[in-house]
């Protein structure tokens, strides 16, 4: 191991907690979250869903990839620090480019995209030179420069060819990462070199539950900061205010439902073991509970600019699938956290597609008021049934 690597590397008595720069780059991300929001209010349709999908998805990776950086090596030192401030630079760019994503600014979001996920593993080669660890960065350098052509060629296409080399895209960096980075050469990381990449970079469980739950308070303070920015532009009337309670419950509901043990014991699910499995999956479930939110904040817009009146078809997809798609995330998280999953969320979907049909009648804000009772719903019965049992064991990979 060369002495440079070795001072850039967390050491097992080295404090856990994120930085200030690590909180400081998640500012980013309450714009790039504002930005998606808007993006779907303009485009609600399905195809719109599609499209803010697969805006988040690549979002989701430059914030994993600072999230594991911040895990494996000491965010005090200058070099890490450098990498974190290019990262939040480029993920600006990103953000700032997302309404338009889709249109003349598709190349700016894709080549901010593939500079700071190549750049930032062509630099990790670099100082790690001469540690095992460095294997995984050169890995890592080949994958992104493979989904780079259909990124930066889609940036130049138009229409739905530009969605189509996104998802391909995003497959290929989501699939390789699944495979564990199979490279010519290289041959497939072995699960503890993909894990671990060798056992002086050992994952912190405990640092990374606090980034993903800082990850999903950014989604929370999204979803508050579009109900506050809605309210000031309608006006202060008396029917925006009780939407604006409503909004508010929400955003208490889902904090509740979220944390009540499975948020507390993230930590203890991701470090039972020497090899923990279950980082992928807490990371993954992050991300559908936070396309939750992002559309339960495009209803409330909805709401509060028309809290009465006539219920549009659409609006009713993201008040009530918002809420349901969060559920549903949960439930995987309960999964990832406990090995089991409970009926509460199950039945908690199952109400929000079975009222579906009769919000035709209601307005839009008897429609947040019904899903914000299901949420009250979900989260009494989750308190009544009690304390879960601790995590189950993770098993050496």
């Amino acid at each position: 191991m060369t002495t440079r690597a070795a001072v850039l590397l967390r050491r097992p008595e080295d404090p856990r907690p994120p930085t200030f720069l690590e909180l400081l780059f998640d500012v980013v991300f309450v714009l790039a979250f504002v930005q998606l929001s808007q993006m779907l209010v303009e485009d609600l349709s399905w195809s719109g869903g599609v499209k803010m999908l697969m805006l988040l998805l690549p979002l989701s990776v430059a914030f994993a990839g600072i999230a594991r950086a911040g895990t494996r090596f000491d965010p005090r030192r200058l070099p890490i620090q450098l990498l974190v401030l290019g990262t939040m630079l480029g993920t600006l760019g990103m953000a700032s480019a997302t309404p338009k994503a889709f249109g003349e600014r598709g190349l700016y979001f894709a080549g901010a995209y593939v500079v700071i996920q190549i750049g930032g593993s062509v630099v990790l080669v670099c100082l790690l030179r001469g540690h095992e660890a460095q294997r995984i960065e050169v890995r890592r350098v080949f994958w992104y420069s493979v989904s780079a052509v259909p990124w930066i060629i889609g940036g130049l296409a138009q229409g739905w060819a530009r969605v189509a080399l996104w998802a391909l895209a995003v497959t290929v960096d989501y699939a390789a990462a699944a495979l564990r980075l199979p490279t010519p050469g290289l041959g497939r990381a072995s699960a503890a070199e993909f894990e671990l990449s060798g056992e002086h970079l050992e994952l912190s469980g405990e640092h990374l539950a606090d980034r993903y739950r800082q990850l999903f308070i950014i989604g929370l303070g999204e979803l508050v900061l579009v109900t506050g920015l809605t309210f000031d532009s309608s006006g202060f009337r008396a029917n925006q205010g009780a939407a604006v309670v409503a909004a508010f419950a929400t955003t208490a509901l889902l904090w509740r439902i979220y944390i009540y043990r499975a948020g507390e014991l993230m930590a203890e699910a991701m470090t039972p073991a020497p090899r923990p499995v279950r980082v992928r999956p807490v990371v993954d479930t992050h991300l559908i509970m936070v396309a939750g939110i992002i559309a339960i904040a495009v209803g409330y817009k909805l709401v509060i600019e028309h809290p009465l009146g006539h219920t549009q078809p659409a609006w009713i997809a993201v008040i009530l699938g918002g809420p349901a798609l969060f559920l549903a995330g949960r439930a995987l998280f309960e999964y990832a956290v406990f090995g089991h999953v409970s009926w509460t969320w199950a039945i908690g979907v199952l109400v929000l597609a079975a009222i579906s049909p009769a919000m035709f009648v209601l307005p839009p804000l008897g429609v947040a008021t019904a899903a914000a009772l299901v949420l009250a719903g979900v989260a009494v019965a989750d308190t009544v049934r009690g304390p879960r049992r601790r995590p189950q064991p993770a098993r050496a990979g």
